[in-house]
Protein backbone atom coordinates (compact mmCIF):
# COMPACT_ATOMS: atom_id res chain seq x y z
CA UNK A 1 0.00 0.00 0.00
CA UNK A 2 1.19 3.34 -0.71
CA UNK A 3 0.55 6.56 1.25
CA UNK A 4 0.77 9.56 0.27
CA UNK A 5 1.79 12.49 2.70
CA UNK A 6 1.38 16.02 1.49
CA UNK A 7 0.39 19.42 2.61
CA UNK A 8 1.76 23.11 2.57
CA UNK A 9 5.09 24.21 3.09
CA UNK A 10 5.52 25.01 6.36
CA UNK A 11 2.80 22.67 7.31
CA UNK A 12 5.41 20.32 9.19
CA UNK A 13 5.41 17.33 6.34
CA UNK A 14 8.83 16.78 7.87
CA UNK A 15 7.87 16.54 11.24
CA UNK A 16 5.29 14.38 10.67
CA UNK A 17 7.38 11.83 8.48
CA UNK A 18 9.99 11.49 10.92
CA UNK A 19 6.70 10.82 13.69
CA UNK A 20 6.07 8.04 11.14
CA UNK A 21 9.36 6.71 10.98
CA UNK A 22 9.77 5.37 14.36
CA UNK A 23 7.22 2.87 13.31
CA UNK A 24 8.98 -0.63 12.41
CA UNK A 25 7.87 -2.26 8.53
CA UNK A 26 7.65 1.33 7.30
CA UNK A 27 9.08 2.68 4.41
CA UNK A 28 9.75 5.96 3.54
CA UNK A 29 10.03 7.50 0.71
CA UNK A 30 10.43 11.72 0.35
CA UNK A 31 10.04 12.95 -2.67
CA UNK A 32 12.33 16.26 -2.46
CA UNK A 33 15.04 14.75 -1.46
CA UNK A 34 15.30 11.72 -4.31
CA UNK A 35 14.67 14.59 -6.64
CA UNK A 36 17.63 16.32 -5.43
CA UNK A 37 20.31 13.53 -5.56
CA UNK A 38 18.30 12.56 -8.99
CA UNK A 39 19.19 16.29 -10.63
CA UNK A 40 22.04 15.53 -9.86
CA UNK A 41 22.64 12.15 -10.57
CA UNK A 42 20.63 11.74 -13.97
CA UNK A 43 21.81 12.28 -17.07
CA UNK A 44 18.42 12.88 -18.58
CA UNK A 45 17.22 15.83 -16.26
CA UNK A 46 21.02 17.27 -16.63
CA UNK A 47 20.90 17.32 -20.29
CA UNK A 48 17.06 18.80 -20.12
CA UNK A 49 18.02 21.32 -18.04
CA UNK A 50 20.91 22.71 -19.47
CA UNK A 51 19.41 23.00 -22.70
CA UNK A 52 16.70 24.88 -21.28
CA UNK A 53 18.05 26.75 -18.83
CA UNK A 54 21.64 27.44 -19.67
CA UNK A 55 25.06 25.59 -18.56
CA UNK A 56 24.87 27.70 -15.41
CA UNK A 57 22.34 25.51 -14.30
CA UNK A 58 25.31 23.28 -13.00
CA UNK A 59 28.40 24.44 -11.41
CA UNK A 60 31.44 21.72 -10.87
CA UNK A 61 28.81 18.95 -12.03
CA UNK A 62 26.17 20.06 -8.91
CA UNK A 63 22.88 21.58 -9.69
CA UNK A 64 23.06 25.27 -9.22
CA UNK A 65 19.88 25.78 -6.57
CA UNK A 66 19.97 29.34 -6.48
CA UNK A 67 19.88 30.27 -10.00
CA UNK A 68 17.54 27.41 -11.38
CA UNK A 69 15.62 28.54 -8.10
CA UNK A 70 15.53 32.41 -9.74
CA UNK A 71 14.16 31.49 -13.07
CA UNK A 72 11.43 29.01 -11.31
CA UNK A 73 9.93 30.45 -8.60
CA UNK A 74 8.41 33.51 -10.28
CA UNK A 75 7.55 31.61 -13.53
CA UNK A 76 4.46 29.18 -13.65
CA UNK A 77 5.93 27.87 -17.24
CA UNK A 78 9.40 27.53 -16.45
CA UNK A 79 8.56 25.79 -13.28
CA UNK A 80 6.18 23.55 -15.42
CA UNK A 81 8.84 22.63 -17.47
CA UNK A 82 11.44 21.74 -15.13
CA UNK A 83 8.29 19.49 -12.99
CA UNK A 84 7.68 17.68 -16.41
CA UNK A 85 11.57 16.84 -16.62
CA UNK A 86 11.80 15.71 -12.80
CA UNK A 87 8.43 14.13 -12.02
CA UNK A 88 8.87 11.09 -14.88
CA UNK A 89 12.37 10.53 -13.58
CA UNK A 90 11.51 10.62 -9.98
CA UNK A 91 8.10 8.51 -10.75
CA UNK A 92 10.35 5.70 -12.05
CA UNK A 93 12.60 5.54 -8.68
CA UNK A 94 9.78 5.71 -6.86
CA UNK A 95 8.12 3.08 -8.48
CA UNK A 96 11.41 1.06 -8.01
CA UNK A 97 11.51 1.70 -4.02
CA UNK A 98 7.80 0.46 -4.01
CA UNK A 99 8.88 -2.93 -5.72
CA UNK A 100 12.29 -2.86 -3.55
CA UNK A 101 9.89 -2.39 -0.54
CA UNK A 102 6.79 -4.52 -1.12
CA UNK A 103 7.44 -6.39 2.12
CA UNK A 104 6.70 -3.48 4.59
CA UNK A 105 3.40 -2.72 5.54
CA UNK A 106 2.85 0.04 3.42
CA UNK A 107 5.26 3.30 1.95
CA UNK A 108 4.95 6.38 3.23
CA UNK A 109 5.53 8.77 0.33
CA UNK A 110 6.15 12.55 1.26
CA UNK A 111 5.34 14.92 -1.60
CA UNK A 112 5.17 18.39 -1.20
CA UNK A 113 3.27 18.59 -4.59
CA UNK A 114 1.40 15.33 -4.30
CA UNK A 115 -1.81 16.66 -6.08
CA UNK A 116 -0.26 19.41 -8.31
CA UNK A 117 1.75 16.31 -10.35
CA UNK A 118 -0.56 13.75 -10.25
CA UNK A 119 1.30 11.82 -8.02
CA UNK A 120 -2.10 11.12 -5.91
CA UNK A 121 -3.30 9.28 -8.67
CA UNK A 122 -0.54 6.18 -7.41
CA UNK A 123 -1.49 6.26 -3.93
CA UNK A 124 -3.87 4.05 -1.71
CA UNK A 125 -4.76 6.56 0.98
CA UNK A 126 -3.24 10.38 1.23
CA UNK A 127 -3.11 12.16 4.66
CA UNK A 128 -2.56 16.00 4.69
CA UNK A 129 -0.60 18.07 7.14
CA UNK A 130 -2.21 21.40 8.18
CA UNK A 131 -1.44 24.13 10.15
CA UNK A 132 -2.81 28.34 10.20
CA UNK A 133 -1.05 30.41 7.30
CA UNK A 134 0.48 32.72 9.47
CA UNK A 135 2.01 29.55 11.49
CA UNK A 136 3.16 27.84 8.13
CA UNK A 137 5.30 31.96 6.75
CA UNK A 138 6.87 32.37 10.71
CA UNK A 139 8.33 28.57 10.13
CA UNK A 140 9.98 28.30 7.30
CA UNK A 141 10.64 32.82 7.47
CA UNK A 142 12.44 31.02 10.73
CA UNK A 143 13.95 27.89 9.26
CA UNK A 144 15.05 28.96 5.15
CA UNK A 145 15.97 32.53 6.53
CA UNK A 146 14.17 34.42 3.76
CA UNK A 147 11.26 36.48 3.69
CA UNK A 148 7.38 36.20 3.83
CA UNK A 149 7.40 37.27 0.67
CA UNK A 150 9.23 34.62 -0.62
CA UNK A 151 7.23 31.97 1.63
CA UNK A 152 4.08 33.72 0.12
CA UNK A 153 5.51 33.20 -4.05
CA UNK A 154 6.47 29.40 -2.63
CA UNK A 155 2.58 28.91 -1.42
CA UNK A 156 0.77 30.31 -4.30
CA UNK A 157 2.39 27.43 -6.66
CA UNK A 158 0.75 25.09 -4.61
CA UNK A 159 -2.85 24.28 -3.98
CA UNK A 160 -4.59 25.67 -0.92
CA UNK A 161 -5.09 22.95 2.50
CA UNK A 162 -8.83 23.49 1.75
CA UNK A 163 -8.48 22.00 -1.93
CA UNK A 164 -6.19 18.69 -0.55
CA UNK A 165 -8.11 18.00 2.47
CA UNK A 166 -11.73 17.61 0.33
CA UNK A 167 -9.78 14.68 -1.52
CA UNK A 168 -7.93 13.11 1.43
CA UNK A 169 -8.24 10.44 3.62
CA UNK A 170 -6.72 11.74 6.68
CA UNK A 171 -5.63 15.28 8.03
CA UNK A 172 -3.58 16.25 10.44
CA UNK A 173 -3.47 19.56 12.36
CA UNK A 174 0.01 20.15 13.10
CA UNK A 175 -0.13 22.98 15.80
CA UNK A 176 0.98 20.97 19.14
CA UNK A 177 3.46 18.13 18.83
CA UNK A 178 1.61 16.18 21.55
CA UNK A 179 -1.89 16.16 19.44
CA UNK A 180 0.49 15.57 16.60
CA UNK A 181 1.98 12.52 17.94
CA UNK A 182 -1.08 11.28 18.68
CA UNK A 183 -2.85 11.51 15.55
CA UNK A 184 0.06 9.70 13.36
CA UNK A 185 -0.58 6.90 15.71
CA UNK A 186 -4.25 6.88 14.92
CA UNK A 187 -3.41 6.67 11.28
CA UNK A 188 -0.90 4.48 11.74
CA UNK A 189 -3.15 1.89 13.95
CA UNK A 190 -5.92 2.78 10.99
CA UNK A 191 -3.42 1.19 8.32
CA UNK A 192 -1.92 -1.56 9.67
CA UNK A 193 -5.29 -3.13 10.84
Amino acid sequence: MVVGLTGGIGSGKSTVMKMFSEFENVAIYIADDEAKKLMNTSSTIKTALIKEFGEETYLKNQLNRPYLASIVFNNKEKLAFLNSVVHPVVHQHLSEFIKNNSDKDYILYENAILFENGSNKICDKIITVTAPIKTRILRVVNRDKTTKEAVVSRMNNQWNDYKKMLQSHYVIHNIDLTKTKAQVLTIHNSLTK
